[in-house]
This record gives C-alpha cells, structure tokens and sequence, in this order.
C-alpha cells in the first residue's frame, strides 16, 4: 500500500527512450508472436467457417470498447494528469488520485457491462445488419451467446489499462506489455482443451476471452503493490484530477472513436458480403497487426509519458525533438516492414493459417486484404505517434476534428471500393484515411509551431529510400509463386520464410550501414 504522507512521489530513474522502446517491443514480440499463435490455432479449428465470423464479430464488439475506453480515449487523458501530478504533487495527492479515478472508472464500466449483456441481442442486430438481412440466425444467435460471455472482459481489461497506465508513468514499461500473452495463452488453452465440452465448440474461444480478462488485470495487481501505488477505489466526482481527466476524456474519446468506428463499419459492411469476408479480414487484420505494435504503438507507448513531462517543464524544443525521433523510427521501420507484408503476403498467410478448416481460397482472399492493409501500415504507425503531440498537451479536440474528416473520407472510400473490390476495397480504404488521418495531424503541429523537422531529414529520407528499395530488390527476387509455396509441408514453408525474413532484413540493415546510418543516429 502507498504511503499517506506529503513526500515527495518517489519514482524510477526514465531510461532513454530507444532502451525504453526495446524493451517493450522485445514483449510486445513475445505476445505477437503467442497471438499468431493463437490464430492459427483458431484458423485450425474454425477456419473461415460462420462459427469463426460468429466469434470475431462478438469479440470485436468489446475489443472495440476497450481501445475506445481503455487503451484510448481513457490512457490517453490519464497519463498526462498522472504526469503532471508525478512532478508537482506529493504523494497523498497522488494516491488519492489514483483511488478516485479507480472508483469512478470501476463503477462506470460495471454499469455498462451490465446493460451490454442485458441488451446484447440488440447490439448484435446492430453490428451484424448483413445477417439479419440474410436471415443467417445461426450466426446471429452463436454471436449473440458469445457476446454475453466476452463483455465482462471489457470491464476486466479497462481496469488493467488503468494499471498498465500507472506502470507506464512510472518507468514500468515491461510489464503492460507483456501482459496481452495471457489472452492468447487462454485463448490457445481454451480451443484446444475446452472445445470438445460445448455443444457449439467456438463457444469455448468466448470463454478463453473472460478468463484472459482475469488472468490479465490480477497479474499486474502484484507489481502496483510493489512501487505503493495499488489503487483503494473511491468515488468523488468532485474529485480535482478525476473531472480533469473525464473533460479531457470527452473530445479524446470522439478523437479515438474514429479509428475504431472505422473498423466497426468494415465489420457492418463485411456481414453484407459472402461468407468468411470477415474471417478473411480478421486474418490479414492479425497480422498487419504485428508490425503496428511492435514499433508503432511501442513507440506511442513511450513516447507519450515523456512528452507530457516536457509539456510540463515548458522544454518546448525538446518536446520538438522527441517528436522528431519518433517519427524517424516509425519511417525507419514502418516503411519496409509495409513493403514486406505487400511482397510477402501470400507467403505469410499460407504458411500461418494453410492447415486443418483454411482452404487455398480463404489463402488468396486474406492475402489480397492483406496487400491492402500492408500499403496503410506507415500511415497508421505515423498516426499512432503524432496523436500524442497533442495528448502530451492536453489537447484532446483538434485529433478529434482531425479525425472525424478521415472517418468521412473513410466511409466515402468504402462504399465506392466495396461495389467493385468486397472486402478488398475495404482494407483499401482503411489504409488510405489511415494516411489522410497522419497528414493532418503533421500539418497541425506544424503550423502550431509545436513540431518542426530537426536538421538531417534530407539525407534520412534518402538513404532510407535506398535500404528500403536493396530490401524490395531482394524479395521481389527471392519471394517464390503461391502454388509452389502450397506444394511444401507446413515446416518446410516455416523454414522457408524464416530464411526470406531474415535475409531481407539483413539486406535492409545492411544498405543502411552502406548508405552511412548508425545507431547513434537514433539513440535519445
């Protein structure tokens, strides 16, 4: 427990932020890499059947809550308000903060959890319009029977957000990041072991999602006690911090809603297509995914706590510069990782989810989303590390504004591309508001005059294209045809596309110490 005295908070030293950034993408690999895992587990099982659409259309109702709530719009009106309180308030001050916005977040979450499984027919109805249009009951009552299990998991999983939120201020990096292994354990666990005693077996993944949300939020109670910070919930809506972080939750969760309200009308959009359209962009989805947390939101991550303490110390030109680093990492692998899911894709999803329920078909439908979704993949990494210039400075209303003109140029590009490219069109148009999204937010801090390009981008720009077009050269080259790929066993085609990776990403590091970059470049 903390202590209730006027001491000063007591906090760990900050590591630089590239061994900050290292450290949490060394365990967001690790949970990357248990999350395909888990996906293959589930493609071998289910594969793109209705049940599999039934189970990702319910757990991506939650999953959409959560990053809206949870990982959003909330972490994202925290962190600067328990910043802020981190340098100039004492520790009773602080706790006391803690306390309140647990209590408040608790009992907010409880209430609509809740409602969500009382009224999870109706919502199901809503997400799933395709459906109920095609009269598919089946998927409509399997997706309505898993939702009621999963929605609890959006009031476990917020409450470990709030926590991992806390480690992060406080250096903790490690931790947070680590702990989304234990959803794909569970799930792994639950598909392989659980299936066989449900009467409907995909009911079994639905419980592996609650019991992950448990596993999660009591595994990180333990390193809260540790640093004193383990929250007593309270509830004061008077509370000082409490009404600062929920004014600054507003805008902030219009802002992240974008985003999310993006995926969700794919979700809408795909019922309307023909059966495994939603499977198809789970699958390309998952592993669009792995690149986008491993340096994009690892990069946001730490980021974000060390711009709102240099919002807080008014080092405007070193808010400037941290900016700066972030957005050269994010370039400096975004870029040819988008080029290898494009090179690569039909590799990739062969050799992940080809066995057991996945026919060549779902193969080449998932491969072609995942083209497109892999040609947005730098302009999501770059919005994940704009959107914090902001945050850092309160400002949770012009990403909102930002946003929403993306999420109306979204919809406007799906519903041209779907007519003549289905789930493909789709993919397409996330990636291109992904980019319009990433261009205004450069624009508005630039002309705010809160960020600006430190000297040397030039020469970046340019031996980045070089590294990045030796990379392009190589697996253009060495990348074989899909009908070949098909024809080896499930190990070989491991084997196979280890050595392609590990190549091409030797060829790119390579180019870059022939074109004259090092390591220091990007140390800060």
């Amino acid at each position: 427990m903390s202590d209730s005295g006027n001491d000063p908070v007591a906090y760990p030293e900050s590591d630089p932020l590239l061994k900050s950034g290292l450290v949490v993408s060394a365990m967001t690999m690790l949970s990357r890499v248990a999350g395909l895992t888990r996906d293959i587990v589930i493609a071998y099982f289910f594969g793109s059947s209705a049940a599999a659409d039934s189970f990702f259309l319910a757990f991506r109702i939650p999953n959409f809550f959560r990053r809206l709530f949870a990982e959003g719009a909330f972490s994202q009106a925290f962190i600067p308000v328990l910043s802020e309180y981190k340098a100039k308030q004492d520790r009773s001050a602080l706790q006391s903060l803690l306390d309140h916005t647990a209590g408040t977040l608790g009992v907010a979450l409880l209430i609509f959890t809740g409602l969500g499984m009382l009224c999870a027919a109706g919502i199901i109805t809503i997400f799933a319009a395709g459906y109920v249009y095609q009269e598919e009951t089946e998927k409509i009552y399997l997706a309505t029977q898993m939702l009621r299990i999963t929605l609890p998991y959006l009031l476990l999983i917020s409450l470990t957000a709030f926590a991992g939120a806390i480690l992060n201020t406080f250096g903790r990096f490690a931790v947070p990041a680590f702990t989304p292994v234990l959803l794909n354990v569970s799930l792994i666990a639950s598909a392989i072991w659980l299936r066989p005693y449900f009467d409907f077996p995909v009911l079994a993944l639905a419980w592996g999602v609650l019991i992950a949300g448990i596993l999660q939020l009591v595994f990180q109670l333990p390193f809260l006690a540790r640093l004193g910070l383990l929250p007593r919930p309270r509830i004061d809506l008077k509370h000082t911090g409490v009404r600062r972080i929920l004014r600054l939750m507003v805008p902030a969760l219009f802002g992240v809603s974008v985003g999310q309200i993006n995926l969700l009308l794919d979700t809408v959009l795909a019922t309307f297509l023909i059966t495994g359209s939603l499977s198809w962009l789970y699958y390309s989805d998952r592993l669009l995914e792995l690149p986008l947390a491993l340096f994009g939101i690892t990069i946001a991550t730490v980021i974000l706590p060390a711009l709102s303490g240099k919002y807080v110390e008014e080092s405007t030109e070193a808010f400037s510069e941290t900016l700066d680093w972030a957005v050269k990492m994010v370039l400096l692998l975004g870029v040819p990782a988008s080029f290898a899911l494009i090179y690569l894709s039909d590799i990739l999803i062969a050799t992940l989810f080809f066995n057991g329920a996945m026919t060549v078909v779902d193969i080449e439908m998932a491969s072609l989303s995942l083209k497109a979704y892999g040609a947005g993949l730098a302009g999501h990494m770059l919005v994940k590390v704009l959107a914090p210039g902001y945050f850092a400075r309160q400002d949770t209303k012009t990403p909102v504004k930002i946003g929403l003109i993306a999420l109306f140029f979204n919809m406007l590009m799906n519903l041209t591309l779907i007519a003549f490219l289905g789930h493909v069109g789709l993919a397409l148009a996330t990636s291109a508001s992904a980019f319009l999204n990433a261009f205004l937010l450069w624009r508005g801090l630039r002309l705010k005059g809160i960020y600006h390009a430190a000297q040397g981008w030039v020469y970046f720009a340019g031996r980045l294209l070089l590294s990045i077009a030796a990379m392009a050269l190589f697996l253009a080259w060495f990348t074989p045809d899909l009908t070949l790929w098909l024809t080896l066993s499930t190990m070989d085609r491991v084997r196979q596309l280890l050595v392609i990776c590990l190549l091409g990403t030797l060829v790119y590091f390579l180019s870059m110490v022939v074109v004259g970059m090092r390591p220091r470049d990007f140390r800060r």
